[in-house]
């Protein structure tokens, strides 16, 4: 008997060891990725496509080879990013899409800038005595959230430039967000940095699974995600702006003390735009005007420095660091007193960037000395009109914004750059409950002390930095460049087509270079690779850079070589994106509009 027990337990124990090499019946197998496989640098010659996460670029790749042109593959990687990238963009959030159409040359914006509602005030952003509310409180409020408009600017995108549907480019990012995919450093680290704020709303169901973060390698499933995208992909964008999603992120918006209606969603729409255009060393560049302050304030520090011939120093020298610091300071000096969204202030672009008020602001800038009092010029001497308002003080915010920002070139000479936001790391925090939509926190880009520009209004858009651009050589594009960073985006933007024009660096190179950030005397930061002997040569002028080094912006790229009928992809590698080439051996028919 004894025996026989035994010869039963091998048996048993044989066929658990057997059955344990397969997968139980109904045992899904985990979704698995070998994000080492993808490249921060490719060539094709038929498309490109570079984002800050590589499914997401893989995504859009396919677009591509399946005959679909940039903005069918901008839109699917947008829906793809809003999966993998949950905490940097989304249908939750806006942005502004610039495009290239190589068939009529022209270069137009899809403006998705979110809107404040008709309940919010210039002083929703005060305390009872009138005192500016703490930041981490302000932008995790339902005040803080933005009717969102990223939805609807892909819908316009596509009904002007697609030859897809969204029922199609929609369908990879249901099955992402529904079967899951294992979450890379950035997205894990950003989910322990902001428990806090996760833990206040649905969003801890999705990101703290029993109330512990998800670490790198763990597999994010969206589920109520996923259900969303369907009901979008069934019934268009009108289940989100006066459907039942729509009444729901109206309804969680009121709950966390925000004035949202669903009549807001109702008539949100975007805006077309045309670029605010400028030159630089024999190269023409298109890039964001007002709302964004990103255009016109980096056009105008390339003109503020245009004449010092940065190059004749090295690339890491003080002399071009300080040089860069004080063309910033007046920039942003600019940028606090005049900049808002043209709907409801004059904004003087043509002041800012005229000849003789740049000489005038140049006489501030000496390679000798710190300029330490910067203020706002006068633009208005070069312009016709008036200002109309006064340049108020803000309290410093020591927190910005980590967007997304992704570039796409196709083989028909369309060209798209697209900077995408939900603002903060997670938004504003506040998902929407069974429907998987993080919210942003747009509206904390107005001014919290009302009376400038950029106070709130109803119906009136936030400042933003967001700089999408393309460069143009002989009426061709020749570069497309954009980054996350809140204001830090405009002085990436700015390094790098420096470093690219002005230094004649190759683009990985140029973008890899260290960048520095500072927009008024007590706020300035430097990444990695900049000597001491230069931070402290630079602080001893009067600047304060501080002791340890950041990093500045995720900058993604393209490079169009017309003579070479190539395009070089450039991922910044501050995150794990990837750029991927499309070269097709049989062309593939390109989709007829719908």
């Amino acid at each position: 008997m004894k025996q026989s027990f035994t010869r039963a337990i091998a048996v048993l124990f044989s066929l658990i060891l057997i059955l344990g090499t397969f997968p139980l019946v109904g045992e899904a197998k985990k979704p698995s990725v070998d994000y080492s496989k993808y490249k921060q640098v490719d060539v094709g010659r038929d498309g490109m496509v570079a984002t800050a996460h590589p499914l997401a670029s893989e995504i859009g790749a396919e677009v591509l080879r399946n005959g679909g042109n940039a903005v069918d593959a901008a839109v699917a990687i947008q829906f793809a990013l809003n999966v993998t990238e949950p905490m940097m963009s989304g249908i939750g959030g806006g942005g502004f899409m610039m495009m290239y159409d190589g068939k009529t040359k022209d270069t137009t914006i899809i403006n998705s800038r979110e809107r404040a509602p008709q309940g919010a005030a210039p002083d929703m952003f005060l305390d009872a005595n009138g005192t500016p509310i703490p930041f981490d409180e302000r932008h995790t409020n339902g005040v803080a959230v933005g009717v969102p408009g990223t939805l609807k600017g892909l819908e316009a995108a596509l009904d002007t430039w697609g030859t897809k549907s969204m029922k199609e480019l929609i369908n990879p990012s249901i099955s992402l967000a529904q079967k899951g995919f294992p979450i890379d450093s950035v997205l894990a680290d950003a989910i322990k940095d902001n428990q806090w704020k996760l833990e206040k709303s649905a969003a801890k169901n999705v990101f703290l699974p029993k109330g512990k973060p998800l670490k790198e390698g763990d597999i994010l499933v969206q589920k109520d995600l996923a259900k969303t995208l369907k009901l979008i992909r069934a019934q268009g964008t009108d289940v989100f702006y006066s459907g039942k999603i729509g009444d729901e992120i109206a309804k969680v918006v009121q709950q966390y003390g925000g004035s949202m209606t669903k009549n807001d969603l109702k008539k949100y729409d975007v805006t077309v735009d045309k670029p605010i255009w400028g030159e630089y060393q024999g190269y023409d560049i298109a890039s964001m005007p007002p709302p964004s302050s990103g255009g016109v304030f980096l056009l105008q520090m390339l003109k503020l420095l245009d004449d010092y011939n940065l190059s004749q120093y090295d690339v890491r020298s003080w002399e071009k660091y300080h040089l860069l610091a004080e063309a910033m300071h007046l920039a942003y000096a600019d940028r606090a007193a005049y900049a808002g969204d043209p709907e409801f202030v004059e904004v003087p672009l043509k002041g800012l960037l005229h000849p003789d008020y740049i000489k005038e602001r140049q006489k501030e800038i000496s390679l000798e000395r710190v300029n330490n009092n910067v203020k706002a010029g006068d633009p208005w001497k070069y312009e016709v009109g008036t200002a109309g308002y006064d340049s108020v003080k803000q309290p410093q915010q020591n927190q910005y914004g980590e967007t997304t920002h992704f570039t796409v070139a196709d083989r028909f000479g369309n060209v798209v750059s697209y900077t995408t936001t939900i603002e903060m790391l997670f938004g504003s925090g506040i998902m929407v409950p069974g429907y998987g939509i993080v919210l942003n926190n747009e509206l904390t880009d107005f001014d919290a002390v009302p009376g400038g520009a950029n106070e709130v209004q109803p119906n009136k858009r936030p400042l933003s930095s967001m700089t999408p651009t393309i460069v143009f050589k002989d009426g061709k594009p020749v570069l497309t460049v954009g980054s996350p960073g809140g204001p830090t985006i405009i002085t990436s933007v700015l390094q790098t087509i420096i470093h690219t024009i002005e230094y004649d660096m190759e683009l990985k190179a140029a973008i890899e270079e260290p960048r520095i950030y500072t927009n008024n005397l007590t706020s300035y930061r430097w990444e990695q690779g900049i000597s001491s002997s230069v931070i402290q040569k630079l602080n001893s002028m009067g600047h304060k850079f501080g002791a340890a080094p950041v990093t500045i912006g995720n900058v993604q790229s393209i490079l169009i070589d017309h003579k070479k009928g190539e395009f070089k992809g450039v991922a910044d590698s501050s995150r794990n994106g990837a750029a991927i080439g499309v070269t097709l051996a049989k062309k593939p028919k390109k989709g007829k509009n719908k």
